[in-house]
């Protein structure tokens, strides 16, 4: 009999969170914890002493011999160096020992880790910050402590601490606008998020027999299945019970580590499934998706089967994204962007709508650069994503309430007077007051916005940073006319209107993927940068630099050198890639169909001598050669692209663009048709169709 499984019960179990600080620290060690976490003042090193030895007790009952201080650097994923609890006693025995300083600080090496020239490759030395707003947690016999990641002279060097800074940022300007409504009673604005998780599963034994999944996470070859995902019965459907052991394993996994996995489903691309969490404070958030990726990797390779977070792992069917809901809400518990039923709330709500409307219109350019890589840039617009068009999608009675706002007309009644801000009271905004926009990259859904663009393998810290920030530029704006106002009442509905009026050309609620949009977009004055190549230029512009730098969320080396990483990453993606498509072309599709075609042509000299008719196979012998032929010339060409690359980093995006990936395409084309004229015992590696219908 299966044991039952009291969630309640484990949930956050592996988790040094408050309520285990509590129990176990003294009151006044937990006192001095609490207030600097509230006042974000420094720890004393004997608090932290007294933590560590609680903190580490804790772990080794949970059985943890090892500790790790756990960093997100540039590369989009997590880094961690485990150093043993052990210390010696010099009578050839050990102790288990863990210090304050341990805790706070350590010195991994940096030299591998990608800093955008913020320091030479000799200069190894890099160190780790206990974040202690994030729980530590014990995984794999080792107490895993989040931390901030930075170089020996003090630049970050990671994903944490830009978001830590937009945190405190936006939570400044928020509670500036609460005061100016009479909220005395807010100390802190705490940014909300909620990053669902779509991925694929493969089996593990079909994954290691390409060597393109293995080397670039997405297959740069495949002819398309006979079937697809075209039926829709994959959506939502009844789930393999080898996937649900594998979701059943993670589940657990995942409530030990206090991490609220809620909801589980099929997505709709065959072998593609989904994962959603319920959402929490965005620190929080982005450690606890970047876990969630990690041990869905992790759990999978128990069941046999391999965890795909490429955005585009197959060609013609559906990519993987990863949607960011985004919220404002009080430490309180109030939401800033749910609509109220008093004038006060309403006033309020409108605000901060204007606020998101004019930074996401201003900032567009900067947003769209959080979600660039390689990988989305085969997702953007493809009819499965939003396109590369950056607006906001509100339904229609928010459209009505800001037409009429703009327009000076009561918002239910065209004929009746001027609708005040912070005088009349808007008849109750439900939540869901119309259906939702999947074409939308930005869509406000009740209480928060949804932002639809990233990408399924990347960290959702930078989307998250971009979007505190910019509401801090927005906020921080109003604040400064607000607060010199003379009539408050007056001076908010003229800022609200001006607001609307000025940046309607982002509000959007039509079809994004469709032709008429771009043409659109184009006339309103919109951004359209449908790659990486063509919107990284626009990430260092002199606006977003000030802006970042102003709000002292980056130092602009530190904002320069992440343009650098960018751009480096995206060229090295795309250098793999072909150059794994060279390899795999030459070394394995080449001699499947070479061979093939010489059984063919012995085929047809056997049947010529007895007279037999050999049709068929004299004209797979000419097809096949043909395209042959046609994959050895693309073959070359590319060959040819890669030897000519630029030594410029910026220069060498452009011409991955515009010279590499098509020859790619050409390549990939030839070798496809290939593949639907050769006989599948030749074929070197799974077809799609056995990869997706497994």
């Amino acid at each position: 009999m299966n044991e039952i499984l009291n969630v309640p019960e484990i949930f956050g179990s592996d988790v040094f969170n408050e309520a285990t600080m509590k129990q176990r620290l003294a009151p006044d060690v937990y006192a001095a914890w609490k207030h600097c976490i509230q006042s974000g003042s420094a720890l004393e090193l004997t608090v932290a002493n007294h933590i560590a030895e609680a903190m580490k007790e804790w772990a080794t009952e949970k059985g943890a011999t090892h500790y790790t201080h756990w960093f997100q650097p540039m590369t989009g994923i997590t880094a961690e160096k485990h150093d043993s609890f052990i210390s010696p006693t010099g009578d050839g025995r050990v102790i288990m020992e863990f210090s304050g300083k341990e805790l706070v600080r350590g010195e991994p090496d940096a030299s591998s880790f990608p800093s955008g020239g913020l320091r030479a490759t000799f200069e190894a030395r890099g160190y780790t910050a206990w974040d202690p707003t994030s729980a530590a947690f014990v995984k794999d016999g080792s107490l895993y402590i989040p931390t901030c990641f930075f170089s020996y002279t003090g630049e970050a060097l990671d994903k944490k601490t830009p978001l830590l800074r937009s945190i405190d940022e936006v939570s400044r300007e928020a509670v500036r606008i609460l005061r100016l409504f009479g909220d005395t009673e807010t100390k802190r604005i705490i940014p909300s998020v909620g990053a669902e998780q779509e991925y694929f599963l493969l089996p593990k034994d079909l994954y290691a027999q390409r060597e393109d999944l293995r080397l670039t996470g997405r297959t740069l070859f495949g002819a398309a299945p006979p079937k697809g995902q075209e039926l829709d019965d994959h959506y939502f459907g009844t789930i393999r019970t080898r996937v649900s052991a594998f979701m059943k394993d993670l589940d657990e996994q995942l409530w030990r580590l206090g991490i609220l996995s809620k909801t589980k489903h099929n997505e709709g691309a065959p072998c593609q499934h989904e994962l959603a969490p319920i959402y929490t404070d965005a620190n929080t958030a982005c450690d606890d998706n970047q876990m969630i990726m990690l041990t869905m990797k992790k759990c999978a390779a128990k069941h046999n089967l391999v965890c795909l977070l490429h955005e585009k792992p197959f060609a013609g069917i559906s990519g993987s994204g990863k949607h960011n809901n985004w919220s404002l809400a009080t430490d309180t518990g109030k939401n800033l962007f749910s609509p109220g039923k008093t004038p006060y709330q309403n006033a309020r709500f409108l605000l901060f709508l204007a606020a998101f409307i004019k930074g996401v219109d201003e900032y567009q350019d900067l947003l769209r650069c959080t979600v660039a890589s390689a990988g989305n840039d085969h997702r953007l617009g493809a009819n499965e994503a939003p396109p590369a068009i950056i607006s906001i999608f509100l339904g229609d009675e928010l459209n009505a309430i800001v037409k009429s706002i703009v327009e000076g007309t009561d918002y239910e009644n065209p004929e009746k007077s001027n609708l005040r801000i912070g005088v009349d009271v808007l008849p109750t905004i439900r939540k869901d007051t119309t259906d939702r926009n999947r074409t939308s990259p930005l869509a406000f859904t009740g209480n928060k916005f949804e932002f639809r663009m990233l990408g399924s393998s990347q960290s959702v810290s930078s989307p998250n940073v971009v979007l505190n920030t910019i509401m801090a530029e927005e906020l921080g704006q109003f604040a400064d006319i607000l607060e010199q106002a003379e009539d408050f009442d007056s001076a908010l509905h003229d800022l609200v209107c001006k607001a609307f009026t000025q940046h309607q050309r982002i509000i959007f609620d039509g079809n994004g993927y469709s032709e008429e949009w771009k043409e659109e977009a184009a006339r309103r004055g919109l951004s359209n940068l449908p790659s990486t190549a063509e919107c990284l230029p626009t990430y260092v512009s002199e606006k977003n630099i000030d802006l970042v730098t102003r709000h002292g969320i980056f130092t602009e080396n530190e904002f320069k050198a992440r343009h650098a990483i960018y751009l480096e990453a995206y060229n090295k993606v795309v250098s793999i890639e072909a150059r794994t498509m060279v390899d795999m072309a030459i070394h394995q599709i080449l001699p499947a169909a070479m061979h093939y075609t010489r059984d063919l042509c012995q085929s047809v000299s056997s049947k010529q001598a007895v007279g037999a008719s050999c049709r068929a196979e004299s004209s797979l012998v000419r097809q096949i050669s043909q395209a042959s032929d046609a994959l050895y010339d693309a073959i070359e060409a590319l060959k040819a692209a890669l030897s000519s690359v630029p030594a410029s980093a910026a220069q060498a995006s452009s011409y991955y663009h515009d010279a590499v990936i098509p020859c790619m395409t050409n390549l990939r084309t030839h070798a496809d048709a290939l593949e639907m004229l050769t006989d599948k015992s030749y074929w070197p590696y799974p077809t799609y169709s056995d990869l997706l219908f497994y």
